[in-house]
């Protein structure tokens, strides 16, 4: 059991009968749900808002018009940034066969999200009703469409590795190069480099380059300027910043912030 699972708190499900059971809250920036875990699939998604999912094995950032999947029994806690509405799905485990038993970040497309939205408002989803049959039918086969986001970011195990990681998000934007970093924390840049490789399938560079981006989304869903948020999250240039938002989002920053969506 993880250090997060033994000190996390258990939440079962009340409602044992539903195949879907739902969950609508908002929240105000800042807000923390401190680490838990469920009995059920959880699909957590924000119609307006970025939450931040830590776990164990690493954090993810879901920012509106995504959403991310944390398996049953997964601890996990929960960071918003900025105000958020959060709508939530709870599923019987392995209900949705065509989901990993990893956390991930999902493309919410517009027909999931108002079939997501169509769940919340009925509360609870039961094979026994037709009409409630026939839209858990169809969430699931979106499920089977649904195409993952590049928004995670995975901790690597080995201690040194770790520890380097640690360094890394405690200030992403810190200026220091990684050979500076790894001789101040006493470590090899070329035993980092491999551990990293090694366990996460992942660079340092480029483990570096998903904290900087991550942390740019909770800047500007706290209202700051794509400027300020490409600074302070370490970028050379607000050019980079975007360039990498695009890359990983389809768009600008701007323009991704200035979509409004109903709660």
């Amino acid at each position: 059991m993880s250090q997060k699972r033994r000190s996390a708190e258990f939440q079962r499900a009340a409602d044992r009968a539903s195949q879907i059971a739902s969950f609508t809250r908002d929240y105000a920036a800042g807000h923390r749900i401190r680490a838990h875990f469920h009995d059920r699939d959880q699909l957590l998604y924000a119609s307006r808002g970025v939450m931040t999912v830590r776990t164990d094995e690493g954090t993810w950032v879901v920012p509106t018009h995504r959403a991310v999947w944390i398996p049953a029994r997964v601890a996990h806690s929960i960071t918003m940034s900025g105000s958020v509405a959060m709508r939530a799905l709870y599923l019987k485990p392995r209900l949705a066969t065509g989901l990993p038993r990893i956390c991930c970040v999902l493309n919410v497309s517009p027909l999931l999200r108002e079939l997501l939205l169509q769940a919340c408002e009925s509360g609870a989803l039961s094979r026994r009703l037709p009409w409630q049959r026939h839209l858990i039918d169809v969430i699931l086969d979106q499920f089977e469409r649904i195409q993952m986001v590049p928004l995670q970011l995975p901790m690597p195990g080995d201690w040194r590795a770790r520890r380097i990681a640690s360094v890394l998000l405690a200030n992403p934007g810190d200026p220091r190069r990684l050979d500076e970093i790894c001789s101040a924390a006493g470590a090899s840049t070329r035993t980092v480099e491999r551990l990293f490789q090694d366990q996460i399938g992942m660079t340092p560079g480029k483990w570096r380059q998903q904290l900087r981006l991550m942390q740019a989304l909770r800047l500007l869903a706290d209202g700051a300027r794509v400027t300020q948020a490409a600074v302070d999250a370490g970028y050379s240039t607000p050019s980079a910043f975007i360039a990498m938002f695009r890359k990983a989002l389809g768009t600008t920053p701007r323009a991704y912030f200035s979509v409004t969506t109903k709660p």
